[in-house]
This record gives C-alpha cells, structure tokens and sequence, in this order.
C-alpha cells in the first residue's frame, strides 16, 4: 500500500501520532469534557480576546473551568440556546472569538436558525461546542442525544465540522478551531475515552490521517468510532485474515478527498463508521465524493433510520452494533 502518511504532515502524521499500544484495554482514559474544559483555559491565558458563553451547563460542558479563570470573559445566558449564538455572533462582529457552549442536539436543533442565518451566511468567527454528541448521553435518552448534528452542520455553507476522537485530540481541535479564521462546529462527546493519540498529535483541519495500513478493506471513522476501528481491525486480522486500514476523518468538512481516492484505489472497499445516523453524516460525506470521482463497494456503519435510546453507554453501542465484535462482523460480512 502506497498511501504516504506523513505527506506534508511532518510528525503528527499517522502512526507517529499515535501512543505505542497493542492491548487496547490497556490504553488510558482521559474524559473529553474536562479536557475541553482545560483546553478552553489554556486558550484564554494565550489570547485575551477568547470569550466564552455558556447555555446553563457549564458543570456539564466543563465550560465552568473558564469562568473560573476569567469571570469577566465568561457569559451564561441561560436555557437560551438561540439567544447565545445570537450573542456569540455580536461578539464576533467586535472582533472577539467566541466559544459557545451547549450540547450537540440543541446547537443545531433549537439553535439552528442563528447557526444558520447569523453565523455560518456570515461566515463570523464563531466557534459552537456541541458536547454530549452522539450517544454519549447515554441514561437521558433520545431527547438529549445528538445523531442528527453532522447532517445539519455539514449541510450548512462555511461551517467547518470537526470531530476529535480523545481528549488529547480535543485539546489540538480547540487550539486549531481558535487559530481558525472562520465558523467552526466542534462535535465533543461527554464520555471518559481511551487516549490513543500523543499529546501533541496536532489537528490539521482539513486532513484525514491513516493510522493503519490495509490491503482488503478500509475503515474511515470519526469520534470515538476510531478506537473501535482500530480494534476491529486487529480482531479482523486475527480472526479472518482481512488487512483492514484505519482512518480518522477528524474533519468532515471539509473532507480530505485526497485521502479518499487514495484509500479506494489501494483497498477497492470503504466502510464508514460513525456515531450518528448513517443518514446525512460521515458515511454520507464519503459517499457524495466516492460516487462521483472513484466508485467502490461501500458499506455505512452507524444508526439506522431511528433515535436512541436510554442505557449504559457501551451497551448502547453494543444494541446499533457499534461495538468492536459489531463492526468486525459487519466488514467481515462485507468482505466476504
């Protein structure tokens, strides 16, 4: 396989980025939430013109860690999601980079007219945190998880869409968002992942990276699905011989073509795996680009026509067949 990882990528590239592990259960744990927390301090002792607001859960959001450095640059207004990223815009306008906080499914539900009319037609400098993404909120249910925010985010003109996989990768993605001229909507998940890249791995916007190499199939991820990836590839190694490679689309848009042409050349088979709807989101993104520049047999991997639902985080993901043994079998079967 040919695909050159480090291509203008100097170190953060691949499997240089990654942490040295083989036994996955044994990778450590970092929760993404207090990462971004910290992460958003960090960037207001650099840069005095960072401002952040909050829509009432900042313990939640980890929003909180600001405002404990930098009360007067921090703004709750309240269970007023529309109301912020109007607000968030104004402070824009003056030449401010705002942080709006809420969770993943009232920024572009509730909130979705001022993303759409007052920041992304703009194009202002806002940067929304939508935590809680995914089914990473787990036990409150389909009312507040979020499986329908990256078909609406990346359906928006301007908006870049980032998606972190770890804590680590968090802390790049909000330094990359801040230095970011432009709307930038950054999926975070509220869970406790395991760390799989380096701390300083970096976050080139724009760039997908090849963490594994593969000759039979690849899998192209995003978020948390990462991890599984990687897992299910080493299981489909080990149990059917199938050489799957590994990518971390971390930018759905815009999406790093280049790379996808490159991955279906070399394997013929893509599979998409994803925290959200198949309808709309990364697999969707894959496939608008593969069908009109490089088709390949494809398969999208995430929920299917419906909500979530209530339970434990990892059970969840075991019921839509997001787990490690999920996806093994589905790309097995795919392969076959």
């Amino acid at each position: 396989m040919n695909i050159n990882m480090d291509m203008d990528m100097g170190p953060v590239a691949g499997e240089k980025s990654l942490l040295n592990y083989r036994d996955w259960a044994a990778l450590p744990r970092k929760s993404c939430r207090e990462a971004y927390g910290a992460a958003l301090r960090r960037l207001g002792e650099i840069n005095d013109q960072v401002v952040v607001l909050e829509a009432d859960v900042g313990n939640s959001t980890k929003s909180v860690l600001f405002s404990e450095a930098f009360p007067d640059r921090y703004f709750n207004v309240g269970i007023a999601e529309n109301n912020m990223l109007g607000v968030a815009a104004g402070l824009a306008a003056c030449g401010k980079i705002p942080f709006a906080n809420t969770f993943a499914v009232f920024a572009t539900m509730r909130a979705g007219d001022p993303l759409r009319s007052l920041i992304a037609y703009t194009g202002l400098n806002v940067k929304v945190a939508a935590s809680y993404a995914g089914l990473s909120d787990s036990y409150d249910g389909a009312t507040h998880q979020s499986v329908e925010d990256l078909a609406i985010a990346r359906a928006l003109p301007n908006l870049t869409v980032l998606v972190p996989a770890d804590a680590h990768q968090t802390v790049q993605a909000v330094m990359a968002a801040a230095a970011y001229r432009g709307p930038v909507f950054i999926r975070l998940s509220r869970a406790v992942l395991p760390v799989i890249y380096k701390e300083e791995a970096g976050f080139p916007i724009g760039r997908g990276r090849v963490l594994r190499r593969g000759a039979d199939v690849t899998l192209i991820a995003c978020g948390y699905m990462v991890y599984k990836a990687l897992q299910a590839a080493e299981m489909l190694a080990a149990d059917y011989s199938i050489k799957a490679g590994v990518i971390d689309m971390s930018t759905i848009k815009p999406l790093d073509t280049a790379l996808l042409r490159e991955a279906a050349e070399e394997t013929g088979r893509i599979v998409t795996i994803e925290e959200h709807s198949i309808h709309g989101g990364l697999g969707s993104a894959v496939a608008e680009y593969l069908i009109q520049h490089h088709p390949v047999p494809m398969r999208l991997l995430g929920l299917p026509d419906v909500f979530g639902e209530s339970g434990d985080y990892e059970a969840l993901l075991t019921h839509f067949r997001l787990d490690a043994p999920g996806i093994t079998k589905a790309v097995a079967d795919f392969c076959r």
